[in-house]
This record gives structure tokens, sequence and C-alpha cells, in this order.
């Protein structure tokens, strides 16, 4: 599938991702598909993989290792005291003769730190915060553990087998580990492959094996290895490190300067330990994705809301086009589905009314109460009000508006022909669909617009029933009246353009506040009172402007996904209708 990358205000050329081979199983052609990946020739034992999964994994590190994936806690103790405390325990070692004193490395440059870093961490180098390839004294008899390169996995859990042999046999001429050891292999292609291991459960907590590895020792307790070993696992880390590999094709190694010289993102160690709990819940949620297709779209979904969570929480419109740069490189695998597309639809928009979408001048604040007559409406509606720009106008629906009325509280008379009389189930959020429109006389339609004669760009808003908190604008050239169960919202053109108000009431925060305030049972409603009083942030007008241009730019890029989906939906079924026919035949 083609997809044109999307920017913050064009949609830019990107690489295409083509999926192709074979599938899990036969249901796998309704859900996605794969490519198969064989580990040696003709006749081996291959692996089907999903190709778009891999492309999953490679971004849940990317965004464990930059601090995006867990909320950091100001409660941590940062990751500058937790290098003193290296340090401390560094000299400890080589002042009680446990090791030797080990090289001093250079301090960071601003020129070799490749993203900024999030409050609390610090860059390190591996080589100022472990020992690099240490080595092991144990008697020659004892059992220890050896691990040729073929016992060490890709997977990010750094695992491994094991041959027991005694220590005097493989003391010589092989590399030494411990339990807690980090390792990851320095030949192509195991480095590019991601063979590394974090060394757990040896016979007697020691162990050699292959010489292609590099091997860094925590000093202590201070570090947890799996957070090491994703930062070794990181694309940015793999990438660079090839580009430094030396020697001759086929035999080319990552230098041991690289392994123990790289800056490395360095959090607290209590965040340390919930990256690595959150790397592993997303992983194994691959992993099902990988094992049965039944789990595949609850897998999906969860990475997908992970991955948005990242972008909702940008801080402004520079973070936020970093952080969509990141996602965009694996667009085709992350919204594969109508749902996964209006999750993306709902985060931007969320991101549009709240001021990240577009450069904005001053800082973000807390939406500050606009009811200070009303402690009930302050009550009511300031729990769900995100930050915005410190320059937008704090206001509300009313004061956004010129007029909003209600629907008649009677059910229209219908008639074959006349005047359009819309119903809510014609609401989608921004469009509203006239395909399957009922139609009033000219009595009835007289009735029902006294209060007030829907014109174009006035906003229809469902509050009531199955389909509330939907609006949409009334299109051009249309005459339509209202039917029930919604109200009719005319902006205030000096303050607010009608597209702009219309994605703030789509807007996520604005339907949670209408969610949680209804009232009625079987058919649940929200009442005018919260309605007017929806808060409602008012950007300048010409930055109003800038906000829709973006926000359409991205809604195109929506519908294409759509389309596309629609088609790649329509040639799986067709795959699938030929597998059961031959199963059948």
């Amino acid at each position: 599938m083609n997809v044109r990358e999307p920017s913050l205000t064009t949609i830019g050329e990107t690489a295409n991702t083509d999926v192709t081979g074979l599938l899990i199983d036969h249901l796998d052609l309704w859900t996605g598909a794969v490519t198969q990946k064989r580990s040696g020739g003709r006749g081996s034992n291959g692996k089907v993989e999903l190709t778009g999964i891999k492309k999953l994994r490679e971004l849940i590190l990317e965004l464990a290792v930059r601090g995006k994936l867990v909320e950091q806690d100001p409660n941590d103790e940062p990751a500058s005291v937790l290098l003193e405390r290296i340090a401390e325990e560094k000299a400890r070692l080589v002042k009680e003769g446990k090791i030797k004193k080990p090289k001093k490395l250079p301090e960071i440059t601003e020129d070799e730190k490749p993203f900024e870093l999030p409050p609390g961490w610090s860059w390190a180098r591996l080589g100022t915060i472990a020992q690099i390839s240490p080595r092991n004294d144990a008697d020659d008899e004892i059992l220890a553990s050896f691990v040729p390169m073929p016992l060490i996995s890709t997977s990010f859990h750094g695992e491994h087998s094991q041959e027991p042999r005694p220590w005097g046999e493989i003391k010589k001429g092989y590399t030494h580990f411990a339990d807690g050891d980090i390792a990851i292999a320095k030949i192509t292609p195991c480095f590019e492959n991601s063979k590394a291991a974090v060394f757990r459960n040896l016979e007697n907590g020691i162990g050699a094996g292959t010489t292609e590895l590099h091997i860094a020792r925590p000093y202590g307790e201070t570090l947890n290895p799996l957070y090491i070993l994703l930062c070794l696992k990181s694309p940015r880390f793999l990438s660079t490190g090839e580009e430094k590999m030396t020697g001759s094709a086929g035999q080319k190694r990552v230098p041991k300067d690289f392994f123990s010289g790289e800056p490395l993102p360095l959090p607290p160690l209590a965040e340390q330990h919930r990256i690595v709990e959150k790397v592993e819940e997303l992983m194994a949620l691959c992993d099902r994705l990988e094992q049965q297709v039944g789990d595949q779209l609850a897998a999906h979904e969860v990475l997908v809301d992970t991955l948005l969570d990242a972008l909702t929480r940008s801080a402004d419109a520079a973070e936020l086009a970093v952080n969509w740069a990141r996602i965009a490189e694996h667009f085709d695998t992350l919204f594969t589905t109508e749902a996964s597309i209006d999750k993306l639809k709902q985060t931007v928009l969320h991101l549009a009314v709240t001021g990240k979408t577009v450069k904005a001048h001053g800082d973000k604040t807390k939406y500050k109460s606009i009811f200070k007559d009303s402690p009930q409406k302050q009550e009511l509606l300031s729990k769900s009000i995100p930050n915005f720009p410190s320059h937008w106008k704090p206001s509300t629906l009313l004061e956004a508006s010129e007029i909003i009325v209600d629907c008649p509280h009677s059910t229209p008379k219908w008639s074959d022909s006349g005047f359009i009389c819309v119903r809510t189930n014609q609401f989608m959020p921004g469009k509203l669909d006239l395909s399957n429109s009922k139609y009033v006389n000219e009595t009835t339609y007289l009735e029902r617009i006294k209060r007030l004669e829907p014109e174009k760009d006035d906003i229809l808003y469902s509050r009531e029933g199955g389909i509330l908190g939907v609006a949409c604008r009334v299109p051009p050239g249309v005459k339509l009246c209202l039917g029930q169960r919604m109200m009719l919202i005319r902006p205030n053109k000096e303050k607010t353009r009608s597209q702009y108000l219309e994605m703030v009431l789509n807007s996520p925060f604005i339907k949670s506040i209408a969610e949680n305030n209804t009232t009625g049972g079987a058919a649940p409603r929200v009442n005018m009172f919260v309605i007017k009083n929806y808060p409602t942030p008012i950007p300048p007008l010409n930055e109003q402007d800038k906000i829709i241009e973006s926000y359409e730019t991205f809604i195109s890029l929506c519908d294409q996904l759509n389309a596309r989906l629609g088609k790649a939906g329509e040639t799986r079924a067709n795959l699938a209708e030929a597998v059961v026919e031959q199963a059948v035949s």
C-alpha cells in the first residue's frame, strides 16, 4: 500500500511499505498481510514474520529509550544522582581491588546528543556506568555455562540457552561473562539482527562463550540490565553501530570503542524498571499478534493507543513534529483498520484544538475557570479541560456563539417530498450525510424553523440518544429544518470560524464532558445548561485558519488511508473466498 507521509502542514512523499508473503492462517487474509522470513536455505526451519509487527517492535524500543513510553515521575531520584552513586560504587570496587581502574572517557558534547532528554534523564557512556569486557576468577573444577553464538537469541528479553562445561575448559580463548552481564554480538550479520543477551541462571553464576560478543557488567545494583539491553537494541543504536563497523565484507565488526563510548539515554533507576515493564507488556502483545488472528486486533489497538498517547503528550508543535515523524515511518503498519484511523482522527483533533498542530506564541496554561459566578458550573466542567496556549481566550460555547437554539420537541410530520428534515443518524463528525434524507411539507418546515432557520455553516449538534455529542455544519445550498434530539448553533463570526467551533465540539475533551454529564436512562441526553457552558478556547482568527488548514491536511490523509484500506479489504476478501473454495473442492 502506497501512503503519502503526513506532516503538520503538508503531505510529503514517504517510503512505501510493500507487504507480501504467507499468512499465519486463513483468517489473516482479513486482518493483514505477512512476509516469510527464513533462517537458512531451502528445507531449513522457517519463521513467518509479520513485517509490520517488526516495525512496531522497533518503534516501541525507540519510544522507550526516548522517554515517550511511560510518564516521568518528578519524585524519582534523577539520573544525575544515579551517576554519582555509580561513580562511588566503581571507586569502592577499585579501592578493594575487585576491578581495575577503568580508563576515563571524555565528557559527552552537545554535538553527540542525538535528541533532547526528558527531565531527570542524563546522557552516559556505557563504559562510564558499567565495566567493559570483565573477567571471571573461579576454580577450574566448577561447572560454568558455555554459550556459543547460536544459543543467543534476537529476542528483546535477551534470552539465551547454555551448555554446562567445567570452567577450566572454557576460561581461555573465550569471552567471559556472569549473571546480570549485558552482551551484544559485534560481528555482522549478528549485530544487525540484534543478537544480544542479559545473562541469567548461569551455572554457578558464570560463563564463557563466543568471542564475537561485547560485554558490559553494571556496578552493583545501579542499573536495570534489561533497560541497557533496550538501548543496545534500539534502531538508532543499531543503525549507528552498523555505520561504525570496521573490517572486510563478511567479517565486519562493531568496535569496542563504539560499544563503550556511544552516548546512551539514562533515566532514573525507578523509571528504568517502569520502562522495562511497559516494553514487556507491549512486546507480549506483539507476540500475540504473531500467534493468532483473534488476538491480533486487540493487541494492535493497545499498541496504537500507546503510540497516539505519546503524540498527545507532545508539549508543543515542535515536539509534535518530531513524534509525528517517528510514527509516520510506520504509518502503513499502525493505521490498518477503520478503528485505528478513527483514533488517529480523534488524536489529531485533540492536538488541533489544544494548539499543538501550529506554532503558537506563549506558554501552555491550564484553562482558568470562567465560571466564577457558579461553583456548580466549575465543578461540573473544569475537570475535563486540557491545557491550551496562554494567549487563547477562555470562553464558553454560548459566548462563542451568536445564538443557540434547541430543536422542536415534537415528531415531524413526514411527507414524500418537500424540505429536508435532518435526523441524528445522518450526523457524522464534521459531515452531514444527506444521501438518505426524509422530508416535510412547507407548513411543517415553517413550524420547525420558528426559533431559527438553519443557514450555511450553522452547526448541528446531537445531544441525545445513541448518537450523542456529534457536530456537523449545514452545507451550502441546502434548506433544512431540525428533527429531534438535536440543537442548532450559529457561531459568532467575529470570534470564531464555524469549522473551528465544529472541531471543538467534536474534540475528545468536549465528548468526555458530554458523556459524563448525561441524564435520562435508555435515551441519555446532555441538557442545554451543560452544552451552553462547554469550555471553548478561542485562538485568534488567523490562528484558527492555520489550525483548520493543518487539520484538513490530516483528514485528507485519513480519507486516503480509509480508501486504500477498503481496497485492501476487498483483495483479502477475494483471497479468502478463493481459499475457502479450494478447501471445499
